[in-house]
């Protein structure tokens, strides 16, 4: 089928090379003249493991290009729009500038029959103003809202082989048209068993914001466990586990920490209060306050125990934070709880340097006063205290007996409970956990 993809950012650019990748013929559409000549070299503008090697591969074949001109659009059966939904400034609620524009810019170029497909996280109610502009340029187009539900350092895979489809079209009929153009879209994994689910537009839209926003409470309960298990002496690690056992609660996403940052969790849950409360349902989401204080509250934590760590002082401390990115196999830095705390240490007197494996260059645009070190050995080097903050597998391997001669002062602050204590310990390190005695 012939595709156009509105916005080659993280969502897009993925997104434009799976479908090629599935042997679609497939245009990527962005403003960004930077981003659209990255990605037409076959260098992806962020890191995500696979997407250059699939950019190259498809690229090889003829079935994907880029460009800055809407009009490419013209001729494609499906055009999906994968545009940003940030939050707004001041505001809780989310931006809608990115998806409004899409949309519009894309109208004069639909034909009869076209399929749009809105891939963006949005509030509940905008697939049905949409689908009004869309049917009163083109009669006989469609839009169906079709949620991703990708994990950044899994995003290509997630897309290739997701673990659900969702249409949202909108009489939430199985007999929709627009139905059978999707299924060819997603024909071949659709082959090897991934189920679908046809729904309504608001639900559809429902989805992500309430898979995110339910994510968000298991991580912030978790966490709310953790300061309990600081103050009763207790461990969280191992309370987790007893009741992850508990098939009804799982023990995925009990992990307690420095709390979930990134482009999605944190201003989705806020999107999706403020658009609760537009609907006048606000008393229905009101727990999400909580869940996003608590998560706040975890980086205020890891400053409190650096300096118990550091004898009650960070004033000329040496703190190195391994991780920048909010997860591993990311360099995404938005929200980043990492670079948070970092910068809190850093205003409270301690001399930090930051490193990560992937990060550093977003990192040091968002926090230019902070001081990075690309060399982990570098970084590590003289320290006071070392904060892992970010699970990168290369800092959950360290070796505590290698290091313990390179730093000033061997204490190590887990901020994602990965490491083994009594390894550590053993090796004369000072060891501190979230939520552990």
């Amino acid at each position: 089928m012939r595709i156009s993809v509105i916005g080659c950012g993280y969502l897009g650019a993925v997104h434009a090379a799976c479908m090629a990748k599935l042997g679609h013929e497939v245009v990527g559409i962005d403003v960004d003249e930077r981003k659209i000549f990255e990605l037409s070299s076959a260098r992806a503008p962020f890191y995500e493991p696979g997407l250059e090697e699939l950019l190259r591969d498809v690229q090889e074949t003829g079935r994907l290009s880029f460009t800055t001109d809407m009009s490419a659009a013209a001729g494609s059966d499906v055009h999906f729009i994968c545009v940003g939904t940030p939050q707004k400034k001041g505001e809780n609620g989310a931006d809608m500038t990115y998806v409004d524009a899409a949309t519009m810019g894309l109208l004069p170029y639909l034909a009869a029959g076209d399929v749009v497909v809105g891939k963006s996280t949005v509030p509940v109610g905008t697939a049905a103003r949409l689908a009004k502009l869309v049917q009163d340029q083109e009669p006989t187009a469609h839009l169906v809202w079709n949620p991703e539900f990708l994990r950044e350092g899994h995003a290509v895979s997630d897309t290739l082989q997701p673990d659900r489809f969702v249409y949202g079209v909108e009489d939430g009929s199985e007999d929709h048209p627009a139905i059978t153009v999707l299924d060819d879209v997603y024909a071949t994994p659709l082959a090897s068993g991934t189920p679908r689910l046809i729904t309504d537009h608001p639900t559809a839209e429902l989805v992500k914001a309430a898979a995110n926003s339910f994510l968000a409470t298991k991580i912030s309960f978790i966490n709310a466990m953790a300061e309990v298990c600081e103050a009763a002496g207790a461990d969280v690690t191992r309370l987790a586990d007893a009741i992850g056992m508990d098939d009804r609660i799982g023990r995925k996403f009990l992990n307690a920490g420095i709390g979930f940052g990134g482009g999605c969790l944190p201003k989705d849950i806020r999107a999706f209060m403020a658009r609760a409360g537009e609907l006048g349902a606000d008393q229905a989401l009101t727990f999400l306050r909580e869940v996003d204080a608590i998560n706040m509250r975890r980086r205020t934590r890891v400053v409190e125990l650096t300096r118990e760590l550091c004898e009650g002082t960070l004033l000329g401390k040496r703190i190195t934070v391994l991780g920048a990115a909010f997860k591993p196999e990311s360099d995404d830095v938005r929200d980043s709880p990492a670079l948070s705390i970092a910068a809190q240490l850093q205003l409270q007197g301690a001399v930090v340097t930051v490193t990560d494996p992937k990060a550093l260059p977003n990192a040091a645009k968002r926090f230019p006063e902070l001081h990075f070190e690309p060399e982990l050995h570098d970084a590590i080097s003289r320290a006071d205290a070392l904060l892992v903050l970010t699970e990168w597998q290369q800092y959950r391997s360290l070796d505590p007996y290698a290091l313990v001669s390179r730093v000033n002062s061997p204490r190590i602050l887990d901020g994602r409970n990965v490491l083994d204590p009594g390894k550590w310990r053993a090796a004369g390190w000072t060891y501190r956990g979230l939520g552990r005695a």
